[in-house]
């Protein structure tokens, strides 16, 4: 008998417990791929997905020819790079920091606050900065006319400000949540290491650099390897409700570009959304890859 019979004859009932994850993810995950195949198509209603007309690359040389095509990948981009480069380090440091507070009860009600706005749906929290910003009614606005007499400009509609609100709107809303991993991994820290390296004189500051910082590394490069796996995909439900016509120039991404060809267009191009979609996942793939043979080459921290 081989050893993974043996192995599975030893802990069949874990695998009985394995088993209705497996089928599930066939089930929603593996078995819809079998649609990509509309990308090469011109999908037709009466024909379905299967007998609808195979048209090969022509859907992707359509995106790819599109005038849209070098503005929605340049503002794809340049949001989920400003995302990563601000929202990857703040937890790493908020955990850092708070790590470091002595007070146990003081700790606990900081991580309590800051897990809060995690909470909150994206709908309630494009809402607040609708009500924050308002030119008329809101704080801002409210604040601005009693200072300088004027009605203040409307931030929403402005384009250059649309990747600023949403990315801190979001840093507010996750840090806490996303620091949740990194306390997890400080706490795993060795306190006789601390005490070592007090005894040796030290500083606080020392003690996170050369202690608290490399044991949490490996975690942190698990995170930004899984993070640059999601480089294309922007957050759709809140680009889409924070979008209005006068900053569309900077607010429209590949996720809301997909709805909007795929089902708010006349009866909607489902062949074309699919091969946005699937162009968006294959690039995607290729960034995963990429950053996890990088991260191995140098860190021997790896997904595989």
């Amino acid at each position: 008998m081989s050893r993974i019979n043996k192995r599975f004859l030893s802990s069949w009932q874990m695998y009985i417990f394995l088993l209705p994850s497996i089928v599930f993810i066939i089930i929603f995950a593996y078995f819809p791929m079998a649609g990509v195949q509309i990308a090469f198509k011109e999908y037709d209603f009466t024909k379905g997905v299967w007998g609808s007309e195979w048209i090969g690359w022509d859907n992707f040389q359509r995106f790819f020819n599109s005038y849209q095509f070098s503005k929605i990948i340049w503002n794809t981009l340049s949001l989920s790079f400003y995302s990563l480069l601000i929202g990857f380090p703040l937890p790493i440091l908020f955990a850092l920091v708070l790590n470091s507070f002595t007070g146990h009860r003081f700790k606990k009600l900081v991580q309590s606050v800051s897990y809060m706005p995690h909470f909150i749906s994206t709908v309630v929290i494009v809402g607040m900065l609708v009500q924050i910003f308002n030119p008329r009614t809101g704080a801002f606005g409210s604040l601005y006319t009693m200072l300088t007499d004027k009605i203040m400009p409307d931030i929403l509609a402005n384009q250059d400000a649309f990747q600023h609100l949403y990315v801190w709107s979001g840093i507010w809303q996750s840090i806490g949540w996303s620091s949740i991993i990194y306390i997890a991994a400080l706490s795993s820290v060795d306190e006789h290491l601390h005490e070592a390296a007090q005894i040796d004189g030290a500083s606080r500051l020392q003690r996170v650099r050369h202690i608290d910082f490399p044991s949490i590394l490996p975690t942190a490069t698990i995170m930004l390897i899984l993070a640059a796996g999601n480089i294309m995909d922007v957050g759709f439900e809140k680009v889409f409700l924070m979008q209005n016509n006068l900053n569309l120039a900077k607010s429209e991404v590949i996720s809301t570009y997909v709805y909007k060809v795929g089902l708010t267009i006349g009866t909607g191009d489902f062949s074309f959304a699919t091969a946005i979609g699937l162009f968006n996942s294959v690039i995607n793939f290729i960034l995963l890859i990429g950053v996890n043979f990088a991260a191995k080459r140098l860190s021997d921290t790896s997904l595989w």
